[in-house]
């Protein structure tokens, strides 16, 4: 039996000092320990088998969120929807805001020798138009550009005067061995030129030039540079990722984004696609990232696309030209155009999501209930004439959510919801809409450190241990569980089981640490004790996976707890028990907290058994959210198991650590073995570990 351990450091991240190391995860270790709670696993009560895509991702346009994380594109704004000027941007603030701004254009030479034609652009509204000067060099540049030490590829289209010689200039470095130059054949009109440059030297700080000498002037279209290593224009290292994650199941490309979304304007010529200004974001979006990439994203990584529609400012014909494009045959009007595009073979979606939030006051083209159920009719309708055999869900807003602040505010604040009233968005959908959906969404981003009060409709500040920290987005799961269970009761075909919960946006605190992996591994166990109506989870985002820049990757810590649940945890859950029950709650019923808090009877250890598919393993997990060494005394019933188990966990040195580029990795994975004939499993403070029972 191994003993590894590793020391423990003392750190004051939650306000105390707290004992943040890690030990592996082995039973009977020498750690001191309160007194053992009393567990067993029973795998002759066994539920619902767990969904493959428990373990689904969200991805949305937020700004370059897609373009830097998965795209390799290395310029910003390569269409040029801004005017070219040297007026310095002025610095966002919040990360995001930056994100969505990106790298600028600055003029070669005086800002008067650069103009935007609008009377004959390649693409949008303007192109750029340069105004030569002789032998002094005239042109744009785009610095801050973040290159690796490799080739990159693009192209370049351009227009110039005879008397016009152009070039370009990818710039790494100083001196002669810092740059590369190449010359540039343009025509009068329009052409389209390739681009390669060996980049000789990593940097943050590189620039693009394309500059003209002669007479004349010159006019460019668009410009594209990616690294040469590119997959269909994503990045080599976080698709092998994303692949090694091996997401089930992955929604896009929206989020609130998609209600101001044209999917046409993302297919096609990708030069020829317009940027446009996202309403939702107040952000361009190039739109290279379109229809056809996404799906073909999905190939390459190895996940079942989910598809959300828009159904904003959408319209049920758009939504059926749609599932034409995706799933026509190439004899078919859109199915032959999206053959002209490249794409002979319909890419088969089978998961639609009509709709995002739509009873969100925040989200564009709202409307009333009962507005909204007649338009998702008519969008159902129209769609499954085209594809009758696509799966449906639909924007649940149950009255959890509606409560507690995702649902429409009110006067000064949510009060609870009603059941059967106006406000609860997944009555109306059940009551008006039956028949013409496969499951209802709902999403959850609960504030941390913060309680709904039902009396004023706010979230007010509250203090609590690090295990109630954890439990808390695992509370939203039960909340939505009561709405589920009271649904039933007022819409008894749901307990035929034919209709499921699609858990398809999730997250909790935002920061991709250890701590958070605590809150994650509990958010699944829920999902577990769900099984038999949750059928898909979606975490947000899904690029939280992966710790990046513009040009490196790793798998974060959130991705690491992940790949430890998706690749060793059970299908087939089963009871456990214990002597040691969650405390009851301390809130009154509703909004955020649920009738019964979450956690299996091992307080407060949480703990999830699952048989495998083929029944012949047993996986236990365990989370020790707390401070402490804790010891479980663990039983099996029904289960002979091997003298000899796997055991894996992540290891971290403490709660604030995290997976980062340039740095080593702070949260890993660590496989071992235990005898299992002792019963005792002795966890370390903050530790998530499975344990696997093979059949004897």
């Amino acid at each position: 039996m191994d003993n590894n351990k590793f020391a423990l450091s003392r750190r004051g991240a939650l306000g105390t000092s707290l004992a943040l190391g890690m030990v592996s995860a082995l039973p009977l270790r020498a750690v001191a320990a309160t007194a053992a709670i009393v567990g067993s696993v029973d795998v002759s009560k066994s539920g619902h088998p767990i969904a493959d895509y428990m373990y689904g991702g969200f991805i949305e346009h937020i700004g370059n969120l897609i373009n830097y994380s998965y795209w390799s594109e290395i310029l910003d704004d390569r269409k040029f929807y801004y005017p070219i000027d040297s007026r310095p941007v002025e610095a966002p603030k919040s990360p995001m805001r930056r994100m969505m701004v990106g790298n600028k254009w600055v003029p070669v030479g005086p800002d008067a020798d650069v103009t935007m034609d609008s009377s004959a652009p390649y693409v949008g509204e303007h192109s750029p138009l340069v105004h030569l000067a002789g032998t002094s060099p005239r042109g744009i540049a785009q610095s801050g550009l973040s290159l690796a030490k490799k080739d990159y590829t693009g192209r370049i289209v351009v227009a110039a005067a005879p008397g016009a010689v152009v070039s370009a200039s990818l710039i790494w470095g100083k001196g002669a061995a810092g740059h590369q130059t190449i010359t540039l054949a343009a025509g009068t009109s329009w052409t389209t030129l390739p681009l390669h440059f060996s980049c000789k030297a990593a940097t943050t700080t590189g620039r693009l030039e394309i500059t003209a000498r002669g007479t004349g002037s010159f006019k460019i279209g668009v410009v594209s540079l990616m690294p040469a290593d590119n997959i269909k224009g994503f990045r080599a290292d976080t698709m092998a990722l994303m692949k090694e994650m091996d997401c089930k199941i992955l929604r896009m490309p929206g989020g609130n984004f998609i209600s101001g979304y044209d999917w046409k304007d993302t297919i096609g010529d990708p030069d020829k696609r317009p940027a446009i200004l996202d309403p939702q974001w107040n952000a361009p979006q190039p739109n290279d990232v379109g229809v056809d990439e996404l799906l073909q994203m999905c190939k390459i990584i190895g996940v079942e696309p989910y598809w959300c529609v828009n159904t904003g400012f959408g319209e049920p014909r758009s939504g059926a030209e749609l599932v034409e494009y995706v799933n026509g045959a190439a004899t078919s009007e859109w199915g032959a155009k999206r053959a002209a595009n490249g794409h002979a073979e319909p890419y088969k979606v089978h998961y639609w999501n009509i709709g995002n939030e739509m009873y969100g006051h925040w989200q564009l083209g709202h409307m009333s209930l009962e507005h909204y159920t007649i338009k998702h009719n008519l969008f159902a309708d129209a769609m499954r004439k085209v594809d009758p055999s696509i799966y449906i869900v639909v924007p649940g807003g149950f009255v959890d959510e509606m409560t507690t602040g995702q649902g429409i505010i009110v006067d000064s604040g949510s009060r609870l919801v009603e059941y059967g009233s106006e406000r609860d968005w997944a009555s109306g959908m059940l009551a008006k809409s039956w028949g013409k959906f496969d499951a209802l969404a709902t999403h959850a981003y609960p504030p941390e450190n913060k309680h709904f009060n039902l009396a004023t409709g706010k979230n007010e500040d509250i203090t609590q241990t690090l295990v109630e920290w954890a439990q808390a987005p695992a509370n939203r799961v039960a909340t939505m569980a009561d709405c589920w269970e009271e649904y039933k009761k007022r819409f008894p075909k749901l307990n035929e089981g034919h209709v499921k919960v699609f858990f398809d946006e999730w997250a909790y605190h935002f920061q991709q640490d250890y701590k958070g992996c605590l809150a994650i591994a509990r958010m699944f166990h829920e999902f577990f004790r769900r099984s038999e109506f949750i059928d898909m989870a979606a975490y947000t985002m899904a690029m939280s996976w992966l710790d990046y820049d513009r040009t490196n990757a790793v798998i974060s810590a959130s991705g690491r707890v992940f790949q430890l649940y998706n690749q060793h945890f059970g299908k087939i859950p089963v009871a456990v028990t214990g002597n040691s029950p969650v405390p009851t709650p301390k809130y009154p019923v509703g909004g955020d907290q649920p009738k019964v808090n979450t956690g299996s009877a091992t307080w407060p250890l949480d703990v999830s058994a699952a048989l495998s598919a083929d029944r012949k393993a047993l996986i236990v997990a365990i989370v020790n959210a707390t401070e402490e060494p804790r010891i479980l005394d663990l039983s099996l019933e029904g289960f002979k198991a091997a003298a000899q188990g796997r055991c894996w966990t992540l290891q971290a040195p403490g709660l604030e650590d995290q997976n980062k580029v340039g740095k080593p990795p702070q949260v890993l994975p660590a496989e071992s073995h235990f005898d299992t004939s002792k019963k005792a499993m002795a966890l370390a403070p903050f530790e998530i570990a499975l344990y696997e029972f093979t059949a004897a």
